[in-house]
């Protein structure tokens, strides 16, 4: 009895092994890199993406581009947005059904994604994708534009997104790979970030390092008010809480709290790497 009952076990074992032998390996998802570039910039980061994922790459071109002077292309963007009408895009070569992940990328304009995604995600279906939003700008939009891309696209997943300022490109590629292998679409490992810690006033030191950071850039007219940091390869990482102050030309507009992200490296000038605008 006993010899029976083991060879009963032996024989279960083995039906065990060969049923997970003969199960299927799961499958790579299918990633398609799509996205709209004016400057290149945007561009810039979307290869950065297709070649350290070996995925297949597309560009959102419009019928009429945008190419234009820089005030003639924010005259044309802001028509389109007063009146709803977005531009025409040509045919796109890939298959959209065929993709499982899709990597979207945009510069911002207006506080969201430039106007030829608008188009691109009314006239394509985006259902049971996963969207991964990357984007280029001069201050901020990422937490917005991927807001806005969750309410137009809800029977879509949102992942978490990367931004860059177009002033810090040359910081893209290892960020790309540290984002991807964060993100689990790369192998590898990449230590965690730690958490910030709890905020406190600033000091005069921090609040020379904010106005180093933020000082020759026009769009921002701050000044810190709470900090937090901690250390990043890079070397330190500040997140300033600050008062934005409207300017001369804008003096309707009330002030407004926002959030600065601040990169200072050893023996570098610091530089903010994005905002947050309410």
């Amino acid at each position: 009895m006993r010899i029976i009952n083991a060879l009963l076990a032996v024989a279960m074992m083995l039906a065990t092994l060969a049923s997970c032998g003969s199960g299927k390996k799961p499958e790579t998802p299918r990633i398609l890199i799509l996205y709209y570039s004016q400057t290149a910039t945007t561009r810039t980061v979307a290869e950065a993406f297709a070649a350290k994922l070996q995925a297949d790459i597309e560009a959102v071109v419009p019928e009429v581009p945008y190419d234009g002077s820089y005030q003639e292309t924010i005259q044309r963007g802001r028509e389109e947005l007063q009146e709803s009408k977005f531009p025409a895009l040509k045919p796109l070569a890939a298959d959209l059904a065929a993709y499982d992940v899709i990597f979207l990328g945009y510069p911002i304009w207006f506080g969201t994604y430039a106007n030829p995604i608008a188009t691109l995600i009314e006239e394509n279906d985006f259902s049971g994708k996963k969207i991964v939003p990357f984007c280029s700008f001069g201050s901020g939009g990422l937490e917005s534009s991927a807001k806005n891309l969750a309410d137009r696209l809800p029977e879509s997943e949102i992942l978490p997104g990367y931004g860059v300022r177009a002033a810090r490109i040359d910081a893209a590629p290892a960020e790309v790979e540290r984002f991807l292998k964060a993100g689990g679409f790369l192998s590898g490992e990449t230590d965690p970030l730690p958490e910030f810690p709890a905020s406190h006033p600033v000091s005069e030191e921090e609040a020379a390092i904010f106005d180093a950071a933020v000082g020759d850039y026009p769009m921002i007219n701050a000044s810190a008010a709470t900090v937090s940091s901690r250390p990043v390869p890079e070397g330190m990482e500040y997140r300033f809480t600050a008062i934005d102050r409207p300017r001369e030309s804008s003096a309707q507009q009330a002030q407004r709290e926002i959030t600065v992200y601040v990169l200072a490296s050893e023996g570098e000038v610091p530089v903010f790497t994005r905002v947050v605008r309410p």
